[in-house]
């Protein structure tokens, strides 16, 4: 609905905020330097979540946690379920963020998912025997699952859309941050008491407390950082609004650019109220009764709406195609793999899981400084396409070598070779890239609830990978490689297909790519007119945008205001 859509007069909002803008990728971060520090610290929600996922790679192998936990780790069944439990947990966690982080607001909904976090992990660092991991791992997924919805919404919300891609990005670098001092931190405590028979629990013990400290210092931190001014218009809190995205771009409150950025907010904002006072005048006393049949037709208009339901299968499918690329599967069982393909010794294949996490981290690098500039579709088709072809690679090695390869090391270190290749594909494509697409594409009213069906759709997706791969690793053997690899595919043609791409817009003209104005009804159509002309949005004359346009805008906003 934002700019660019003929409203029966000229829309100034994107001509006249794109001239103002910043560079995009990493000139664009240098800017704004200031919004950039707030999202990396809000971005320590992905290093626990990447940490988490990682940690419980090495502590598998670990012999001291094999004795204690042997009846669940010794059982195919049951160690899948040891490893997804903690999705299952994830994905309950962020159905129920949707709605919190509407009513609590997005800064104390990653506050809440901390504290729930960090119960999960006490428990597991204190297990004495598999159901504490199992219950441990559950609540633990819970704040994991809440912490991946919330923190790349509020990094798209907060973010400018010149840079918004690549701060958003930003949460897959923490992801593969974590994974990799995880990998390395278990490498290094896999040797406290030896690697054999001796080893202590301290091993496995104390890397998984060692969660806490990030999850401490974001749980206060976050105390501190502003709260997201989408947010605040939603509740109506407009002059908190201005004055965070003044602060946050370093600009007067009375800028262009921040007074443009504000009123694309409050139109959007304003068309969607008014919409549904109009829609639902009769559950508009704000009680918590009418707020729930609110929330509730919100969840069924991104079902029976067509242009949400749209955004639903696109957010929806890229994380379902994102979790059967077989990333979770590499990164939950790595140990197992590279001892399949012939590297023996528990820590020979901890090192070589170790890499993997370096791999896709340094990989992740170019996606936060580029993803602006190279746009979002080119991204993931060319990661789609990397990764099916070393997994496609991988399963002929696999089938030829797979009961002779002590005998044919280099083949071993070949599809090793590729594993590598394939973390380093993901790190830069559909780690970072899936998350921006499916954080951006909402409207304001139903953002945080379309975010959270999105984000749910990865983490059902991730336990059922996370469950069934250790059995079909030891059933399907190299047809393992093949499903992924054939999955990797297909989503690199979903996207080239059936993606539109989003690089540059603002949240609030997301709406345009999506073909929503075509199916604008009369009536929806004169509000939103009378909504951008009662902002001073649109002009009346096909002129271009002029001083006396620009302080018609700004008599008009105050009066809003």
């Amino acid at each position: 609905m934002a700019g660019g859509s003929d409203l029966g007069g000229t829309t100034i909002t994107t001509t006249r905020r794109k001239s103002l803008a910043g560079k995009s990728g990493w000139a664009g971060l240098i800017r704004n330097r200031r919004i950039f520090a707030i999202a990396v610290f809000a971005s320590l929600g992905g290093l626990l979540y990447g940490y988490n996922q990682g940690v419980f790679s090495g502590v598998l192998a670990m012999t001291s946690f094999d004795n204690r936990m042997a009846s669940a780790v010794n059982n195919t069944g049951l160690k899948g379920w040891l490893v997804a439990i903690l999705e299952l947990g994830a994905w309950a966690g962020v159905l129920m963020t949707g709605y919190l982080a509407d009513k609590l607001s997005r800064k104390y909904t990653i506050v809440l998912a901390v504290v729930v976090f960090c119960v999960g992990v006490i428990v597991q660092t204190a297990a004495k025997a598999p159901s504490s991991i199992y219950g441990g791992r559950f609540v633990t997924g819970l704040g994991v699952g809440s912490l991946s919805m919330a923190v790349p919404l509020y990094n798209a919300e907060i973010a400018p859309p010149e840079v918004r891609g690549s701060l958003v990005a930003l949460q897959q670098l923490a992801i593969t941050f974590g994974i990799m001092i995880s990998f390395w931190i278990d490498y290094g405590t896999n040797f406290i008491g030896g690697t054999g028979i001796g080893q202590t629990e301290a091993a496995w013990r104390l890397p998984l407390a060692l969660q806490l400290v990030p999850a401490v210092i974001l749980g206060v931190g976050i105390l501190f950082m502003p709260f997201s001014p989408r947010w605040l218009v939603n509740q109506g809190r407009d002059d908190e609004a201005l004055a965070v995205l003044s602060r946050a771009r370093g600009l007067p409150s009375d800028s262009d650019l921040v007074q443009l950025e504000f009123l694309e907010i409050r139109a959007q904002y304003l068309f969607e109220k008014e919409t549904s006072e109009t829609k639902f005048p009769e559950y508009q006393d704000g009680s918590f009764s009418s707020n729930f049949k609110l929330g509730f037709f919100d969840y069924m208009s991104l079902l029976t709406n067509r242009n949400l339901f749209y955004r639903v299968a696109v957010g929806s499918l890229t994380m379902f195609f994102q979790q059967w690329t077989g990333v979770n599967a590499i990164l939950y069982y790595a140990p197992s793999i590279f001892k399949a393909l012939s590297l023996t010794g528990n820590t020979i294949s901890l090192l070589a899981t170790g890499v993997v996490g370096i791999a896709m981290f340094l990989a992740t690098i170019p996606a936060v400084l580029w993803v602006d500039q190279l746009g979002r579709k080119p991204v993931l088709i060319s990661g789609a396409f990397l990764m099916g072809t070393c997994h496609i690679i991988i399963a002929v090695i696999v089938g030829i070598f797979h009961d002779s390869f002590p005998s044919h090391p280099a083949a071993g270190w070949i599809a090793c070779t590729l594993v590598w290749i394939f973390s380093m594909g993901f790190g830069y494509s559909w780690g970072p890239c899936a998350w921006i697409l499916v954080a951006e594409i909402w409207p304001l009213s139903v953002r945080g609830k379309g975010l959270s069906i999105a984000a749910s759709s990865n983490w059902m997706n991730n336990f059922i990978v996370g469950e069934v791969t250790p059995t079909m690793l030891d059933k399907l053997g190299f047809g393992t490689f093949v499903f992924f690899g054939v999955f990797s595919l297909l989503g690199g043609l979903f996207i080239m297909f059936f993606v539109p791409e989003t690089k540059g817009l603002t949240l609030e003209e997301m709406d345009e790519v999506f073909g929503s104005s075509s199916e604008l009804t009369l009536d929806d159509h004169q509000r939103q007119q009378a909504i951008y002309r009662r902002l001073g949005l649109i002009v009346e004359s096909q002129e271009h945008f002029s001083e006396k346009d620009e302080d018609r805008r700004r008599s008009l906003a105050k009066e809003e205001a």
